[in-house]
């Protein structure tokens, strides 16, 4: 089977075993990978209801059919189980040697099922798998962690590891790999922790099956050097991702002060310019020539790598705009093993719920130390307010009431990324109807809003813009699994895709071919959701409440004044479903499942919830 080794490898961690168990063409083709393998999987194998930090879990580690074969920023693996932070789907990737070495072991999917008696390691080295004692670094954070395993094994092996956050469950916890790669932001690393798995390493030494080997390898290292020289002309890793922060400062996009404003007037402190100036080194994920991992000294003179996501919400959402102080909140999440992105919003919630009498506290915005100390309580749950603002801002809003739950920046209980859109229509339904909860990386469609269409309109064109992103941000890159710069940064062209698809393949496979994947994956992930939620309704994909809060409106600027309004938006939000084929519930309607081949998936759903 040409593009796929043919193979998962399934542990379990309660008896200490493992299998070597194939996959059919037909499954290959179908979900061809990465988060189509992982959301089949999990969808076919979990229980409704299961607790996902209790043993019925699994963690996955799931690649694609080029994952890992040298082309432009292959270097990538999706990490996917029941997200502790929704309770429905989770998934997230990141770049690491799993990639690589996972598959020359001869596998395209790892699950870990069960969990284990004692701190444990995962080691595979082709066809041995090894279940090693952790002790020696459980407690520890995620650089100590890799820098004991690199010793064991040399730095040219996968990694991926938990730090602090993960052990203690921290609903948040991501999964660490390399200098400052780190995915799974729907609680993966709790997935991980809660297994007491600390890290899986692994060494492959087998050929990667590919129809065209030769061919491969020429287009992918042409390719390569292509992307680098693309790059190099276009000046975009001077800045990197936070490119976009002045931009977003400038057209009212920017999260501030818990998203209640959308620009700052220091926000140029910690802009892209700022951070070039003061980088010391740049890192990348393996297979990638265009690397974005701009790297400064913290204000403790650590390395801390960072780019906009984490600026933005460990900066300006905070009102910190001093850079070596955002670098120290990076810093501390990366080794606790919390993710950036809901570890900024948490704390921006408690600031702005302690402003409005929601909660107590001496913690206010811009509060750098205050900041670090809070970090430390939540990666350890260290008294009931570091183990209650572990558990997210829904979790913790519902805990304090008095209207906190209008403003814990959260969609499906996971938090917001770093793109205020109080007046962005296109862009707050993106969040909305994310699949995993409010994550950008499904369809960034901010950039096309504000320049291609007005912003006040809530017209079907941008639903359907959403969804054609969604097939292929939140689709093809990945099940393929690669990341998306090339594509969205440099311009390079989407037809490389197929290509490299159909060499390793052999296939003639079209981008059109891949759209019926990607829609066929978003459908099965609406279905997990109704399963875990049978009375689930619109409302589960509607943005923050306090977006729709005309109290909440820029008083000056360009959106002074205007804020989402709830009728329009229901009516932006029922373009996507009627596209989509979904029903008004936001469920995929019989006909539509039955389209893309999941009719046997529409009869098991019918036990949960009725289709239309």
């Amino acid at each position: 089977m040409n593009g796929w080794t043919g193979h998962i490898l399934r542990v379990d961690l309660t008896s200490k075993t493992f299998k070597k168990e194939t996959f059919t063409e037909e499954f290959a083709l179908k979900w061809i990978g990465g988060r189509g393998f992982a959301a089949k999987i999990l969808y076919d194998e979990l229980k409704p209801g299961i607790d996902p930090l209790g043993p019925e879990n699994k963690f996955i580690v799931a690649l694609g059919p080029i994952a890992g074969i040298p082309a432009p920023n292959t270097g990538k693996a999706v990490v996917a189980g029941k997200s502790p932070m929704t309770g429905g789907y989770g998934d997230g990737n990141l770049g690491t040697r799993v990639a690589e070495h996972l598959r020359k072991a001869g596998y395209d999917a790892l699950i870990v099922e069960g969990k284990a008696d004692r701190p444990t390691m995962l080691y595979i080295e082709d066809d041995k798998v090894e279940f090693l004692p952790a002790d020696a670094v459980w407690g520890q954070g995620t650089y100590e962690t890799n820098d004991w395993i690199y010793a064991k094994y040399g730095k040219g092996v996968g990694v991926i590891n938990i730090g602090q956050a993960g052990e203690n469950l921290v609903r948040y916890a991501v999964v660490r790999s390399l200098e400052g790669r780190a995915g799974g932001r729907t609680g993966m690393g709790a997935v991980m922790g809660s297994k007491l798995l600390k890290a899986v390493v692994v060494k492959g030494s087998k050929p990667i099956p590919q129809a065209d080997a030769a061919g491969m390898k020429k287009a992918g290292h042409d390719d390569l050097r292509e992307v680098h020289r693309i790059d190099k002309e276009t000046g975009w890793s001077i800045q990197s991702t936070n490119g976009v922060l002045a931009w977003c400062n400038e057209v009212a996009a920017l999260p501030v002060r818990n998203f209640r404003k959308t620009h700052h007037p220091d926000a140029w402190k910690v802009d892209g310019e700022r951070l070039n100036d003061a980088r010391i080194a740049t890192y990348g994920c393996p297979n990638c020539t265009m690397r974005c991992g701009i790297t400064i000294h913290d204000d403790e003179g650590r390395e801390s790598e960072l780019d906009y996501e984490n600026i933005g919400l460990l900066g300006p959402n905070l009102e910190i705009f001093d850079l070596p102080e955002v670098g120290a909140l990076n810093y501390l999440c990366d080794d606790y093993g919390i993710d950036t992105m809901s570890g900024g919003c948490v704390l921006s919630f408690y600031a702005d719920a302690i402003e409005h009498g929601a909660a107590t506290g001496d913690y206010r915005f811009g509060d750098a130390a205050g900041s670090k100390k809070l970090l430390g309580m939540i990666a350890r749950r260290e008294g009931e307010i570091g183990d209650l603002l572990a558990e997210g801002t829904l979790r913790a809003a519902l805990k304090f009431g008095r209207g906190s739950e209008a403003y814990a920046m959260q969609v499906k209980g996971l938090e917001v990324a770093a793109y205020n859109c109080k007046f962005i229509p296109g862009m707050a339904l993106a969040f909305g109807v994310s699949p995993i909860g409010a994550h950008h990386k499904e369809s960034w469609v901010i950039t096309f809003e504000l320049k291609s269409t007005s912003r006040e309109s809530y017209g079907r064109e941008k639903a359907q813009k959403v969804i054609e992103l969604q097939r292929i941000r939140g689709g093809l890159f990945e099940y393929i699994v690669a990341c998306r710069f090339p594509w969205i940064e440099v311009g390079w062209d989407l037809e490389n895709y197929p290509k490299y698809f159909n060499l390793v393949s052999g296939l003639n496979w079209t981008l059109d071919d891949f759209w019926t994947v990607s829609d066929r994956i978003y459908s099965l992930i609406k279905l997990f959701w109704l399963r875990e939620y049978p009375q689930t309704d619109r409302k589960l994909d509607y943005p923050p409440a306090v977006w729709f809060d005309p109290a909440n409106a820029d008083t000056e600027g360009p959106i002074a004044g205007k804020v989402l309004e709830y009728d329009k938006y229901d009516g932006l939000l029922q373009h996507y479903y009627d596209i989509r084929g979904y029903d008004k519930r936001g469920i995929p309607t019989r006909a539509t499942l039955e389209r893309l081949g999941l009719a046997e998936e529409a009869r098991a759903a019918e036990k949960f919830g009725s289709l239309t």
